[in-house]
């Protein structure tokens, strides 16, 4: 199963209020475990950036000058999500906004069902406690100094961890959680196997190595275990 951790930053509440999009981050991940792929964007608003704005994000106007505009990243961020499930923390905000820069650029609208609350869950699962993204970072013991400022890209890859611990830790397959527990994910909880790697990777082994490993074998006698086992 594809999923796409994502986060947003804007220059305010209400699209409907004139505010815009003005950075887009997220992180693929498939069976739960990170591939590595990644999507950042930062993007001009065409408009001006509240103060407010400015110090939650630290995107002024000046460094969104130069960037493009929405609808001329829309088509590679609809590729790059391709239908599949968004990770949000306070999903509502983030695809209200997203709907309405699609709805501008005149491109497909997202589904309320492609995206998965990850504020919701930690609610259900921690009833009355706080469950902003640091509180549950504080909670999990995650790393997030580096987060001075909110950064899409940054606060994607923080909630990509905080997401995992939600569902039970970083091999939910392994967690003994309960079926009540299971739903709170909507029975979402992927039993798939991992995907295997298509090719091998090369041996970072060289050959002076291997030449004193098979020296050191040789070196413990013919009854060693080691020499079952024949070289490839």
């Amino acid at each position: 199963m594809r999923e796409l951790v994502l986060d947003t930053e804007t220059t305010g509440f209400e699209p409907a209020e004139g505010h815009r999009i003005v950075e887009i981050g997220a992180v693929e991940l498939v069976n739960l475990m990170p591939t590595g792929r990644s999507y950042h964007q930062y993007i001009n608003p065409q408009r001006d950036m509240p103060q407010g704005a400015f110090e939650v994000h630290g995107l002024s106007e000046e460094f969104l000058n130069d960037k493009p505009v929405f609808a001329e990243i829309a088509d590679a961020f609809l590729d790059f999500i391709a239908g599949d499930r968004l990770v949000i923390h306070n999903a509502a905000f983030d695809m209200k906004f997203l709907n309405a820069e699609l709805d501008w650029a005149a491109k497909p609208q997202l589904g309320p069902e492609q995206a998965f609350d990850t504020l919701s869950l930690a609610r259900k699962k921690f009833p009355g406690a706080p469950a902003s993204l640091d509180a549950l970072c504080r909670r999990f013991g995650i790393d997030n100094s580096a987060r001075t400022k909110h950064g899409a890209l940054l606060d994607s890859e923080i909630l990509a961890e905080v997401y995992l611990e939600l569902l039970g830790g970083q091999q939910p397959d392994f967690a003994l959680a309960t079926s009540s527990e299971s739903s709170d994910t909507g029975g979402q909880m992927p039993r798939a196997p991992l995907p295997r790697r298509p090719a091998a990777l090369p041996s970072r082994l060289t050959e002076a190595e291997r030449q004193a490993h098979d020296a050191f074998i040789a070196s413990l006698g013919e009854k060693a275990i080691w020499q079952s086992y024949s070289r490839k």
